[in-house]
């Protein structure tokens, strides 16, 4: 009765830590409310079920509540905790046109949105769901594991049944003996330690992972990931903000020229345009807005606008050539800026260029850390982009990245990726477009950067990066060593302890507390070093 007593109370603990595993990531399905405010034809505002809220309704949040959709700002702004499901630890600023997800918490004020996907299908249900696929699948070692145990387990029982019947008439045992050690082997040899000690590991590591903003989509990518000896990066949006922002303005023509009118008349002309460089010229440089006349679009060129009768052009370096405004002073700063991989745009009048801005795709802030993070883990960055090589150099020199290389389709950045296989092994891709996604796929692991990110590129990634920090890849593959160097102390702690007990007990040192002890304290053992993975990195 004790040793039953015993066994129960040991299985209660083990089924309590597992649950603690498995149950990590459902735990963010609670996040997402069960309730929406959402706007009703007539106006009013009504409070429904979430899952019952249509795509493109409009609801509103109010401060301290969760969002309880994704979906795009319309009006208001706030700052949003995204940390359950990017990861990201400081609050983002949101106003109109923003996207907001789903289980995230608004703080500071209120926010009426556009429903961009219903209940089932919000970034934080794919996360959950795809999570599930993936603690449902078999990771190599667990795969090794239960070979081993389906071999392990009818030799213990055979070599038991072995103990009982013939070690009365070999070794003169009487039959009590000689049955009690043999069910002591069987107690001792039970495989539940060995069994149990992958699942538990990998469990716990993706559920870390899912907190950190890293969707890993199965056990196998988790522990590929620690074997990976080059990782390849898209430029634009993974390594650079993918979007353009003024970095320099200079003022050409001083003779008697106010430097913030001239500015400001450059902002209003670019106000007007939609083109992305116009739009980072007006936002860079800010300030009031006045109405410009005759605007008018120079396809391939710039804009035209009247300002005071006065007609001026805002537009690219041919557009000054063919106007017959360029200078050779002109043209070594053009040429200074277009090596450093900038776009430059000029605003002039009939008779000389005002002033110049530069445009460039910022890098981010965490791209210089997680390449020398990679570079620290034995890992070598190489860039792969469709962009200009001068700009790509730039970009790399920047990041730390030696090895670029520009001017890349989507079929050469293939080629790329099996190159670099024959030279390095292991090979991941790093990309966030339509374009990125053949090299993902045949990469040995897929990164997709999620917040940035296509559908395309997201599907066909092995890993799924929510909050496009860089520095996540070198996080991935310190994960997967260390979730590594578990499975294998797990296994050898499994194995050794029953070893240990197993020469006891041909030896007749072993009882059935013993035995008890010896596999249910193993089974504990590697639970708890399992859970261990839970643990996120700071």
């Amino acid at each position: 009765a004790m040793v039953m007593a015993l066994y129960a109370i040991a299985e209660l603990i083990e089924a309590r830590a597992v649950d603690r595993a498995r149950n990590a990531i459902q735990s963010l399905l609670a996040l997402a409310p069960e309730q929406a405010e959402v706007r009703q034809p007539d106006g009013s505002w009504q409070t429904v079920r979430a899952d019952a809220v249509a795509l493109d309704a409009v609801a509103r949040i109010r401060p301290g509540e969760r969002v309880p959709l994704d979906g795009v700002v319309l009006e208001g702004t706030s700052a949003i905790d995204q940390a359950p499901v990017t990861g990201e630890s400081i609050p983002v600023d949101k106003a109109a046109g923003d996207a907001v997800f789903a289980g995230t918490i608004n703080q500071t004020g209120a926010l009426v949105f556009r429903v961009t996907a219903v209940a089932a299908n919000t970034t934080l249900a794919r996360i959950i769901h795809a999570v599930e696929e993936a603690q449902g699948s078999r990771a190599p070692t667990q795969r090794f594991v239960d070979r081993f145990a389906a071999i392990y387990t009818p030799t213990v029982f055979v070599l038991a049944l072995a103990i009982a019947v013939l070690t009365p008439w070999l070794l003169d045992w009487t039959w009590v003996q000689a049955v009690y050690k043999a069910l002591v082997l069987l107690v001792i040899a039970c495989p539940c330690a060995l069994v149990i000690s992958t699942p538990v590991t990998v469990v716990s590591a993706l559920a870390s992972a899912a907190r950190r903003g890293i969707l890993i989509k199965g056990g196998t990518y988790l522990e590929e990931a620690r074997k990976l000896k080059a990782v390849a990066l898209d430029k634009t949006g993974t390594i650079t903000e993918g979007k353009p922002k003024l970095v320099e303005s200079v003022l050409i023509d001083k003779a008697g020229r106010d430097e913030g009118a001239v500015y400001a008349l450059a902002a209003n002309i670019a106000g007007r345009s939609d083109h992305p460089v116009s739009k980072a010229i007006a936002q860079g440089l800010g300030g009031p807005v006045e109405e410009v006349g005759d605007f008018t679009a120079l396809p391939g060129r710039g804009v035209q606008a009247t300002h005071t009768g006065q007609t001026y052009v805002l537009g690219n370096h041919r557009l000054i050539e063919e106007r017959g405004l360029c200078s050779p002073e002109l043209e070594a700063e053009l040429k200074r800026h277009e090596e450093a991989g900038r776009t430059v745009t000029l605003l002039a009048s009939d008779t000389s260029v005002l002033a110049l801005f530069a445009v460039a795709d910022t890098i981010k802030p965490s791209s210089q850390a997680a390449v020398a993070e990679l570079r620290a883990l034995g890992v070598t960055p190489v860039m792969l982009t469709g962009d200009n090589t001068a700009t790509a150099k730039t970009i790399g020199a920047h990041a730390g990245i030696d090895d670029v290389r520009g001017n890349l389709l989507p079929e050469e950045k293939l080629d790329a990726i099996q190159a670099m296989q024959q030279r390095y092994g292991a090979v991941a891709m790093t990309g966030d477009g339509i374009n990125d996604a053949p090299a993902l796929a045949r990469a040995d692991i897929g990164f997709a950067m999620g917040g940035a990110g296509t559908d395309t590129a997201m599907e066909a990634a092995d890993v799924v990066i929510m909050n496009d920090d860089l520095r996540r890849i070198p996080e991935t593959i310190r994960l997967s060593r260390r979730a590594h160097a578990v499975l294998w102390q797990n296994i050898t702690l499994a194995l050794g302890i029953k070893g240990v007990f197993f020469v006891l007990a041909v030896f007749g040192s072993a009882t059935m507390w013993m035995a008890v002890f010896a596999d249910m304290g193993a089974s504990l053992l590697v639970v708890a070093n399992g859970l261990r993975l839970m643990r996120t990195e700071k």
